[in-house]
């Protein structure tokens, strides 16, 4: 059909599906976007086409179309939900049954399967259980405008329902945007309402739970199940038990009371949070809080919405800056016509979706597992990368990153990615900037990366490996969920012998860059080395290797958590280091390792001997209890210890439940 005009007034050549297919020219960045009420001081600078010091990705013979269609042509693996659709029960059921449940245990753990769910404005009566690589999007433009009244709602259960792997292993799941009226009561006492029994690289974003919210399981016998989670962020609930959960990361949310926790609870800019107290107190009967009242900077995570027409809109909420509370409504966020957003699946070429990014296109990843045959590069101010359940990019065999951020931008959003090492050697999983280029970056428009997943190993059957799971050269870039994972298990049984080698799982030399949820575990060096200034982590959480030797870790000085000798000021909020040497006892000389002046600053640290044969000798530097089979305590369980200001803050009055307390037993 022609009568259409391209950009520069050409005749549109054919139009296809609705879009105009215009003759090859030269990229032009989209169009300005919409800015919701209440926007921020200035608007987001237009994208700009910028020189790039590594080669140019090769440009497929078609050129990208000037508008992408609205409504998109979804994949199989994305589910579109209206509230008088007959079929979403058996859609979940059938989903759930490949990727979740407990028989067998964690069933789908390593499943090749990716799904995504989307419900439309209005009240559903569901039942919603998020298994493996399943993450559940409400698409309205308010936290509410999607309701869930059924009786379990939107719910993950633990994995295995032997109390000693609980939820231990149930990873990779997300929920956001919707409210729930959860009522069921899982277990007696605690559980009426919502249940989220899981561990790390989950995600709770964007939620209302008008009852309560149990962060584990109890399903009878000695104890509650063992969970290692875990990330909420901009949400409002009423209760929340978090119970036998190890550790937690709570981020500008309401919550009306919370009870519980184990070793490290993290909550900053919440409201209702309880006040911090290091420690577990008297008799181990009060609860590990870290609590910083406000949030520095931050932005929540992109986040799409349908109207009454049918049309799709990609939400980009702007930075903040000291907050606290949830952001529930669609105030103070730009706002994208999925006409500029190319909505990619495992079936297009890698070099299509080079050259969507490439001509100033949003980048939507539907799920999928996408074996790259080039880096994916961020180009562009402002440019958006986001993934919906779980979408997995596997490297190039070039040994280039798959993902890359040009140095010099700002603004950019890079979020719900799980990057998974090849069988190829590569540098770094994804790349933010460059080595020895100087890039400060934008205070007031910092660059945001939201549940980034990395792996080496689990679902490979061959040798897979790369030296680093990401780094940052560029300042003011903000990490908000990441778990950077050497596996310890995989498909065909326990990791040995450091096997599916990565020499350390982040590597930060850009100043003023901030974590918040930041884990990493089983590393084969250093786990984080940090080399920029003013850097600052909320929540850390690590697992040393279990397969290391004395010969190839303890004797080298490895650490967890390493800040650079150089580095005059980094600041560190809740950092929790554990340790299991399953294979040989190893002996580790410090868990952090920062200079003298900066010990003070690393609030609350703890570490925790869970089992094995092994010891760290000190928590901070020199400072700190050693932890081992023997210290602090000498009885059968895990052995934490803090190092603790002088003047103890306040405790919670809040005692864990007589389930819990059967648990900590076990624990300790």
């Amino acid at each position: 059909m022609r009568g259409q005009l391209c950009p520069g007034q050409i005749e549109c050549c054919e139009c296809a599906s609705g879009n105009c297919l215009c003759p090859a020219q030269t990229p032009t960045p989209p169009p300005t976007p919409f800015v919701n009420p209440t926007p921020k001081p200035s608007a987001p600078t237009p994208p700009t086409f910028l020189p790039t010091s590594k080669p140019t990705p090769s440009v497929p013979p078609t050129p990208p179309t000037p508008f992408e269609a609205n409504p998109p042509n979804w994949p199989p693996t994305v589910s579109v939900f209206s509230p008088s659709d007959q079929n979403i029960q058996q859609v979940i059921d059938a989903a759930y049954k490949t990727n979740g449940g407990h028989e067998p245990p964690d069933n789908g753990q390593f499943s090749s399967e990716r799904y995504a769910f989307l419900f439309k404005p209005g009240i559903y009566t569901v039942d919603v259980p998020v298994g493996y690589y399943t993450t559940v999007h409400g698409l309205g433009e308010r936290s509410s405008d999607v309701e869930f009244t059924s009786a379990k709602g939107v719910y993950s259960t633990q994995g295995d329902y032997s109390f000693q792997i609980g939820a231990l292993n149930s990873f990779w799941r997300g929920a956001e945007n919707f409210k729930t009226h959860a009522s069921y009561q899982w277990f007696p006492g605690e559980g009426i309402g919502m249940l989220w029994a899981v561990s790390q690289a989950t995600f709770l974003r964007r939620i209302e739970v008008v009852n309560s919210l149990a962060l584990y399981q109890y399903t009878g016998g000695d104890a509650a199940g063992f969970a290692s989670g875990g990330y909420l962020s901009n949400s409002e609930v009423n209760r929340i038990y978090s119970g036998s959960q190890q550790q937690w990361f709570t981020r500008n949310s309401k919550v009306g009371a919370w009870y519980g926790g184990v070793w490290n609870m993290v909550f900053v800019g919440t409201n209702g949070a309880p006040p911090s107290h290091c420690g577990r107190g008297v008799q181990g009967m009060q609860n590990p809080y870290v609590t910083i009242n406000q949030t520095p900077i931050v932005a929540e995570k992109p986040f799409i919405t349908i109207d009454s027409n049918g049309k799709y809109y990609l939400q980009v909420p702007n930075p903040k800056t000291n907050s606290a509370g949830p952001q529930l409504t669609l105030s103070d966020t730009t706002t994208y016509d999925f006409k500029d957003v190319f909505v990619a699946r495992t079936s297009d070429s890698t070099a299509t979706i080079v050259a969507k990014l490439q001509a100033g296109k949003h980048v939507v990843l539907t799920p999928g597992i996408y074996y790259l045959t080039e880096t994916l590069v961020i180009r562009f101010n402002d440019q958006v990368l986001l993934g919906l359940g779980y979408a997995t990019l596997i490297p190039p065999a070039n040994g280039e990153p798959c993902v890359r951020v040009l140095p010099q931008l700002e603004g950019v959003r890079i979020a719900g990615l799980l990057l998974q090492a090849g069988t190829a050697l590569t540098k770094t999983l994804l790349e933010w900037g460059d080595t020895g280029t100087k890039d400060a970056g934008n205070p007031s428009n910092p660059g945001f990366l939201h549940d980034i997943f990395a792996r080496i190993g689990g679902p490979d059957h061959q040798h897979v490996q790369a030296d680093v799971m990401m780094t940052i050269h560029s300042g003011n870039v903000v990490g908000d969920n990441f778990w950077l994972w050497r596996a310890d298990h995989s498909v065909d049984g326990l990791i040995v012998n450091s096997e599916n080698p990565c020499k350390n799982a982040l590597i930060v030399e850009g100043d003023d860059v901030t974590m918040y949820g930041l884990a990493v575990e089983h590393a084969l060096e250093d786990n984080v080395i940090w080399s920029g200034e003013r850097g600052k982590t909320y929540f850390f959480q690590c697992e040393f290797a279990y397969d290391v030797t004395q010969k190839n870790y303890g004797d080298k000085g490895y650490a967890a958590y390493r800040v650079a000798p150089q580095v005059q000021k980094h600041e560190s909020y809740g950092a929790g280091v554990y340790h299991y040497f399953r294979d040989e006892a190893v002996s580790v000389k410090s868990a952090i390792v920062c200079p003298s002046t900066l010990e003070d600053d690393f609030h609350s640290p703890v570490s925790v001997y869970l089992n094995g044969m092994g010891t760290v000798k000190y928590i901070v530097n020199q400072k700190g209890v050693e932890t081992s089979p023997s210290s602090p305590i000498s009885t059968p369980g895990a052995h934490p210890a803090w190092i603790c200001p002088t003047k103890t803050l306040n405790a919670t009055k809040a005692l864990p439940s007589k389930i819990l307390r059967k648990a900590l037993k076990r624990v300790f």
